[in-house]
């Protein structure tokens, strides 16, 4: 494994431990952590129904509050990673911040940014698939929770 690919495999087990947060307080299971100079400056797990707000995703609310941590609405030496393709207000988001790059985990054929165009900043390197497994599963377990 190289040192990014570990750097990258060790960031997404804390987004995954984010997603378990989710998934505990029965909420889609999506966790992101934002990190910079290999640092978590920001965690966040969806809380759009423990907040009521529809813009509450994982991303967001890393996004925040890593720029508060930081004290600049930019972002552009920080690495958001996610356990799920970012929707489009979230690569919108990210563009904004001028992310350097967006690690996720899980595939998001039906509502991912990827099938919108080039969505992020275009200085952001995107990689996919990172215990792409293990973070679809969350995903998994959480519907079948509801279907039954």
């Amino acid at each position: 494994m190289t040192p990014d690919h570990a750097r990258d495999d060790y960031f997404m087990r804390q987004a995954l431990a984010e997603a378990r947060k989710a998934l505990t307080a029965e909420e889609i299971p999506i966790g992101a952590v934002v990190v910079f100079e290999n640092h978590v400056i920001g965690r966040g797990h969806n809380q759009t129904e423990q907040l009521r707000d529809v813009t509450a995703h994982a991303e967001m609310l890393a996004l925040t509050a890593a720029a508060n941590h930081l004290g600049n609405k930019y972002l552009a030496d920080c690495t958001l990673y996610v356990t799920v393709e970012p929707c489009v207000m979230c690569a919108g988001a990210s563009y904004w911040a001028q992310l350097r790059a967006v690690v996720f985990g899980a595939d998001e054929p039906k509502v991912g940014f990827r099938r919108h165009g080039p969505l992020l900043h275009p200085r952001t390197r995107l990689r996919g698939g990172v215990r792409a497994e293990e973070c679809a599963a969350l995903l998994h377990e959480f519907f079948a929770l509801k279907r039954q």
